[in-house]
């Protein structure tokens, strides 16, 4: 056998054996980061999911443990969403502790700009500025168990006691406050009713609702889960293409 036959035999063994290695790799991650080999393959859809989990991280990175939600990956996704003829609608899946105002009111205002019809549902929590999150979506949902706190920002780090650390703190939590008031069905005093009041968190000031008491007080549209969303959703796609075919 010649030298080159040889050489082809060995290339082919070791690419095989690589094959087998990649196989066995991907099937290895599949087991460590979801406990199975099989994973449910959703079919082509119109609809893109965009989960907010965990805790929305902004300008300083978070520690490896915590689940964070980083607008640097989230921003763009939206803007291709935007550009994407295929998708049609959005649904927001929320289950969020809230975290950085600043990045987390960037996230609600591009979701409340797309001129794609969304959906948000609060699943088990959508937190302090994970409120405009979910009221940022053309219609918003909150499952029975699930809460929203509402309660004062807070500034973290060096803080200097001077007027404009208040006026600042003061200005920032207005520009939440207005966002909220003016994509929800809650008027602007019950919003600060709810934000500033006493007793009802044991080490805080605010207010914890839960599934119908958001619904109650104007702050979330509707009750309901996934069903009830994508029914919705496909209300307003439909919704929108008609308008689209006036213009």
């Amino acid at each position: 056998m010649s030298d080159e036959k040889k050489k082809e035999q060995q290339n082919d063994q070791q690419n095989d054996e690589n094959n087998k290695d990649d196989a066995q790799g991907s099937l290895m991650d599949k087991i460590k980061q979801l406990g199975q080999t099989n994973v449910p393959q959703a079919p082509e859809s119109n609809i893109h999911v965009l989960p907010i989990i965990g805790q929305i991280e902004g300008h300083l990175q978070l520690p490896q443990k915590n689940k964070t939600t980083k607008y640097e990956h989230l921003i763009p996704q939206i803007v291709a969403i935007e550009q994407n003829p295929k998708i049609e609608g959005v649904i927001l899946l929320l289950n969020t502790v809230g975290g950085d105002v600043e990045a987390g009111l960037a996230i609600s205002e591009m979701i409340s700009t797309i001129s794609k019809p969304t959906v948000s549902i609060v699943l088990g929590g959508g937190h302090s500025i994970g409120v405009p999150i979910a009221v940022s979506a053309n219609y918003s949902f909150i499952t029975e168990t699930a809460t929203m706190t509402i309660h004062p920002i807070r500034l973290t780090g060096l803080v200097i006691g001077v007027p404009q650390t208040f006026e600042y703190l003061d200005k920032m939590q207005d520009r939440v406050i207005n966002f909220v008031v003016k994509h929800s069905n809650i008027t602007e005093e019950d919003f600060k009713e709810l934000m500033f009041a006493k007793g009802n968190l044991t080490r805080d000031i605010g207010t914890n609702v839960v599934g119908k008491d958001a619904v109650d007080c104007g702050l979330i549209d509707d009750v309901g889960g996934v069903k009830e969303a994508i029914v919705k959703l496909n209300e307003l796609i439909d919704a929108n293409k008609g308008e689209q075919v006036v213009q």
